[in-house]
């Protein structure tokens, strides 16, 4: 009975097998390398996947409508819609906003013009749009010119009457939009908006070739077409540009 116990105590206690391997050992100095470097530039490549992707997707819009917008600016002859109008209105300022000469042979003051409340009252009359491009004066006359996206008003104020003319001209949906796309007469914001859609773009290419590397079977194809591509642009540059 004791030998039974003591038989079945060392059975339990005997160190286990080690497992098959097919009969060779690995040698761990070797893969011990491989195995912490592969996990390393999986994360890389993941991280930089995601960061494509979403850089991409934030960014869609802005560069689909830059994509389009390019085409009609580059071709407007197939995009004219014919919308251009012109309006012509009159109207009177107060003649004490405008200066005007002490004695009889002498000359208005430029400087005593009321701008901003000539300004406030043409855009309060005809509701007019667009920012405050310009405003000279004159002895004789005052000009004031506002322009935005496919849009532009003058008005021409008379210093000695008061009276003035104004013409508001509307040139169209895709002026408005070629106007956006190259950021003439959008406004400051817009054009960060203009700043910020070219550096997701840039950005959104640099992952996208970056992750091409990452991808073994298709780097080299990848890699080729992408030279193709640059090779062509410079091709077309030396070759068709005067």
């Amino acid at each position: 009975m004791a030998m039974l116990k003591s038989t079945a105590h060392a059975s339990t206690t005997a160190p286990a097998a080690p497992a098959s391997n097919g009969g060779a050992a690995i040698p761990a100095s070797r893969n011990g390398t491989k195995r912490e470097a592969r996990p390393a530039r999986g994360r890389l490549a993941k991280a930089i996947r995601w960061l494509h992707t979403y850089v991409s997707m934030f960014g869609l819009l802005s560069v689909l409508f830059f994509s389009i917008t390019g085409i009609t600016l580059n071709h407007p002859d197939w995009f004219f819609d014919g919308a251009q109008s012109l309006r012509y209105e009159e109207g009177q300022v107060d003649r004490a906003w405008l200066g005007g000469p002490e004695g009889d042979d002498a000359e208005a003051d430029p400087s005593g013009v009321a701008r901003l409340e000539i300004v406030e009252h043409l855009r309060a009359a005809h509701g007019i749009r667009g920012a405050l491009a310009e405003f000279t004066a004159d002895e004789f006359e005052c000009t004031v010119a506002f322009k935005g996206p496919g849009y532009s008003a003058d008005a021409y104020i008379d210093r000695e009457t008061g009276a003035y003319t104004l013409t508001e001209s509307y040139a169209g949906f895709v002026a408005v939009m070629n106007d956006l796309h190259k950021g003439r007469d959008s406004g400051a914001g817009w054009k960060w908006l203009i700043d910020i859609s070219a550096a997701v773009l840039a950005l959104a290419s640099a992952t996208g070739l970056l992750l091409m590397i990452f991808i073994k079977k298709r780097r080299r194809s990848g890699l080729i077409t992408a030279g193709v591509g640059g090779a062509l642009l410079l091709l077309v540059y030396f070759v068709f540009v005067p």
